[in-house]
């Protein structure tokens, strides 16, 4: 019988969150803890494997890893990697294996490349047909880390993944081998070149025709300059922020430099981590047992305090579901109410991530929550079982040797980062909303204040393409709340349509009020403009959205948490729902080969995953 997580010494309204996510799980992660606990108890599997077996298993290596594979005793690492070198974050990971397995043969051991998992950019699939594939290359990552693992030849693994749907991925499929320890390393940003806020600019001024391509292209390019994180605050980087509060990154990880002394002495201890954790020693440290109810709930807070991307609304969801944890979006509603906004980063303020980590980053943040009790402490980390660690900062010493002290206790930049004391907003940045048009989620933290009440007709659209259609025919007049619809996962990969927010940032800019309604996605860099996204039930699906015509009122209220259209009620239940035709979105760009996968995943709120739902 698995015991329930201690909940003391936090916040109360935390507690009983936690504990209610507890009791709603308490068959499911039973069961989960059960299977990782009895593939614990067959101990490492490498000598138990057939010779043929293992032969197949060393036959590449070099003497002395072949030597200790075949007879050692030291442990087996298990590299999972998503490098490759058209993707700016994950670029520098190139050199890694070396560096991991230069630690692990130090360690006494071994450390092989298991096996690599795809890594799409969302950058460059923006507004193009295989963003359609994004959101499903989230569990083709998971798969593949299934069989990277399924070797049975590993003692331990470190995961080198960043980006959007590619740590999620890497971290289901670490659940699904939950007995063996993990440890995530990342990459980090790039240094900082054009400013967010100076990029959007050029973004709005050429979707209003004043500039052309080349200035475009010129402005993006100064942005996205070299290797390293994309630099502002999106899926990639609140992945990374997730990863430390969660206690899978070594403390202080997240946003040091690529290609420095610093970060690849982390890479080393990270290594060095993972094998010291096997169940070979005396510091067992299982990953399915570590990443509990506690650890989800802090991540989540995290997630709020900083301002992060509304993706893991759905990410956090399928994770957790992977270690036999039921989350709700009530869940998220709930945290939102009670954590305080510390952070704005781009799109919610004019900094980047570098900023941010200049100015307290992590160790701050982590300092803050804990010292209101807004995270739980006393958890399994992979540095130890308290968050107190991951207050401080890593530094290397004059001799070049890695050491951590003690983090800021003060905001080098309060526009950045503040104290607990003197939040920017005393609720975090995400709000649950829900009516008869269905449940949404509307990131609030980057939306002013007298935007987030709107009410206006309804100007209905079937794709991102027909509302960019209306915007250059100059057709989108006066108030509107644009609904695009059939963008869901069952329609078509649920993809970002981030390539909305120029033309109707230009809109709100010249003072009409606007809204976006859509059951597909909006990418972590959301701005300015409020948007209702990921409405389940989906258009595809039955949902409600299918049913709003061009000129209903509709109702975004993120003050009251409501999306609501004003229509008479019989009139509404009278209605049927609008079609559309899809196989335009069914076949190309590879497209056709994930026609399983629309037809069995979930809901949004339920993480929009093909896995069975805990």
């Amino acid at each position: 019988m698995a015991e329930a997580p201690e909940t003391s010494g936090v916040s109360a309204r935390l507690g009983e969150i936690t504990e209610r996510i507890v009791r709603r799980s308490h068959d499911t992660r039973a069961r989960y803890l059960e299977r990782i606990a009895t593939a614990a108890e067959k101990g490492p599997s490498r000598q138990k494997l057939g010779c043929a077996n293992q032969a197949h298993g060393f036959a590449a290596c070099g003497p002395g890893d072949k030597a200790m594979l075949r007879e050692g005793a030291g442990a087996n690492l298990a590299i999972v990697t998503a490098y490759n070198d058209m993707l700016s974050a994950h670029q520098p990971y190139e050199h890694y294996p070396d560096l991991i397995r230069a630690a692990a043969r130090a360690m006494g051991g071994v450390a092989q490349v298991a096996g690599g998992v795809p890594a799409m950019c969302d950058g460059v699939t923006q507004g193009e047909a295989g963003m359609e594939l994004s959101l499903f290359s989230r569990d083709v990552i998971a798969l593949s880390t299934a069989v990277a693992l399924s070797h049975q030849t590993f003692d331990s693994s470190v995961y080198l993944g960043i980006c959007d749907k590619i740590v999620p991925g890497l971290v289901i499929g670490a659940l699904s081998f939950g007995h063996l320890p993990a440890v995530f390393i990342p990459a980090g940003p790039m240094t900082s070149g054009l400013s967010n806020d100076d990029k959007a600019k050029i973004r709005q001024l050429f979707a209003e025709g004043k500039v052309g391509r080349d200035a475009l292209l010129e402005a993006e390019s100064q942005a996205y300059h070299g290797p390293g994180t994309c630099t502002f605050y999106g899926t990639a980087n609140t992945n990374q922020m997730m990863m430390e509060i969660m206690g899978l990154h070594l403390p202080g990880a997240s946003f040091v430099n690529p290609n420095t002394p610093l970060r690849d002495a982390l890479t080393t201890a990270a290594a060095e981590r993972a094998m010291e954790m096997t169940a070979l020693g005396n510091d067992y440290r299982p990953v399915g047992r570590m990443l509990d109810e506690r650890a989800f709930a802090n991540g989540i807070v995290g997630l709020h305090a900083t301002g992060g991307s509304t993706n893991h609304t759905m990410h956090v969801v399928a994770m957790a579901a992977a270690a036999g944890i039921k989350l709700t979006w009530d869940d998220f509603s709930d945290l939102a109410d009670v954590t305080p906004l510390l952070c704005r980063v781009y799109p919610n303020g004019k900094a980047d991530v570098n900023h941010f980590h200049a100015a307290g980053g992590m160790a701050l943040v982590i300092r803050e929550l804990l010292g209101i009790g807004m995270l739980h402490r006393d958890v399994e980390t992979v540095w130890g079982s308290s968050l107190d660690a991951y207050t401080l900062e890593p530094k290397l010493t004059s001799e070049g040797t890695l050491d951590w002290r003690d983090g800021a206790r003060d905001s080098g930049d309060e526009n950045v980062v503040r104290p607990a004391s003197r939040p920017f907003q005393a609720t975090g940045g995400l709000k649950l909303l829900s009516g008869d048009i269905g449940r949404a989620v509307i990131k609030t933290s980057a939306i002013a204040v007298e935007r987030h009440v709107i009410e206006a007709p309804a100007k209905v659209f079937h794709s991102q393409e027909e509302l960019q259609k209306a915007f250059k025919a100059g057709t989108l007049t006066g108030d509107f709340v644009a609904v695009v619809r059939y963008q869901g996962p069952k329609a078509n990969g649920m993809p970002e349509l981030h390539k909305l927010m120029p033309p109707l940032g230009v809109l709100q800019d010249r003072g009409q009020k606007v809204a976006l309604v859509t059951d597909g996605r909006l990418s972590g860099a959301s701005g300015k403009v409020p948007a209702a996204i990921h409405v389940t039930p989906e258009a595809a699906d039955g949902g409600a959205i299918a049913l709003i015509r061009e000129g209903d009122i509709v109702r975004v209220d993120a003050v009251a948490g409501t999306l609501t259209v004003k229509v008479d009620p019989a009139e509404w239940a009278a209605r049927s729902p609008a079609t559309t035709d899809l196989t335009v979105s069914h076949w190309g760009v590879g497209r056709e080969l994930f026609g399983s996968f629309r037809a069995a995943v979930g809901t949004a709120d339920t993480g929009a995953t093909i896995f069975a739902v805990a």
